[in-house]
């Protein structure tokens, strides 16, 4: 039923990982952050992904996160574990650990990182995560991270086996439409980009696996019912909009800014773990205001493409 869960969920949330002063995780922030996100038109959550700051987390820390979440989710909305690495070995028993801990619609497994293997070094990585056990597969391929690029034939080779459900793409649009275009009919093909949300639901993605949906939940959900509507030009002026503050979001190396957003809104996520830092007073100020709508849009001017970090 995982595939059937995930069809009707555009935007998925991708959790940040909620802190205290010393670095533990701030657990007891978690319930009012989530039913912020769920009253907000989060459909699904992201756990342990890159947003979740998940290399700085331990593997007990990981397994702590998700039964916390499970807990105050209660079954309300599809739940995703980020389980992949770049060692396959390594990402093979975390799906088979995640599988049998349950709960959880798919694994998200990041294209391996440090490594740079070979398109049919990514296959095999990828297959043998999917043979290994019964938790559906999506692939997480971020080129601006890991620095190689999953092309678009070795993913559609992936996505003739059953077990690989979709993908969240954050290359480009090129890319994305060439996936859409040609994926197998039940394969799902999420947008990992919060720029690009507006051109790939109109290219036909099937949704958006976001940074900004932590804090604008409610103009993406405008956008795509915009879109739903085929009111294009409403979708596109909300989108124009939204496009500041998608810059101002990732201005510093993601989720700072998205964190000190939060924290200003009052849900105590918190610092982050090194080598991440958090915003500087300024840096924070500057995004506050835009993201919130507190003073004019100084980030319309950068551009929406993959920032550096």
């Amino acid at each position: 039923m995982s595939l059937e869960e995930l069809q009707n969920c555009q935007l998925i949330t991708a959790l940040v990982t909620p802190f205290n002063d010393d670095g533990s995780i701030n657990f007891a922030a978690l319930p009012k952050l989530i039913e912020y996100l769920l009253e907000n038109h989060s459909q699904a959550l992201l756990l342990a992904g890159t947003t979740a700051e998940s290399p700085t987390l331990t593997h007990e820390e990981e397994l702590e996160l998700f039964a916390e979440v499970q807990k105050i989710v209660n079954g309300r909305v599809p739940l995703i574990a980020g389980i992949g690495t770049n060692d396959t070995r390594d990402s093979v028993d975390f799906a088979k650990e995640v599988a049998e801990f349950g709960g959880f619609a798919a694994g998200l497994a990041i294209v391996p990182y440090y490594n740079k293997p070979s398109q049919e070094g990514l296959y095999q990585h990828f297959k043998a995560i999917a043979d290994a056990s019964t938790l559906p597969i999506i692939i997480y391929n971020i080129p601006g991270r890991v620095v190689v690029d999953l092309h678009p034939d070795t993913l559609l080779r992936l996505a003739k086996h059953p077990n690989i459900i979709g993908v969240k793409d954050c290359s480009n649009l090129d890319h994305l439409a060439y996936l859409i275009e040609n994926k197998p009919k039940d394969f799902l093909i999420y947008s990992g980009e919060d720029g690009q949300a507006f051109h790939a639901m109109n290219l036909g993605a099937d949704g958006l696996i976001s940074v900004a949906s932590h804090t604008n939940g409610p103009e993406i959900f405008d956008m795509f019912r915009a879109i739903a509507e085929n009111d294009i030009k409403k979708a596109a002026q909300i989108h124009r909009r939204f496009l500041p503050k998608v810059n101002a979001l990732f201005s510093q190396p993601s989720p700072a800014p998205v964190k000190a957003v939060l924290n200003e809104l009052g849900f105590a996520v918190g610092p982050l773990r090194l080598p991440l830092v958090a915003c500087n007073r300024q840096e924070a100020e500057a995004i506050i205001n835009i993201v919130l709508d507190k003073a004019p849009q100084e980030y319309s001017s950068t551009g929406v493409l993959r920032p550096e970090y």
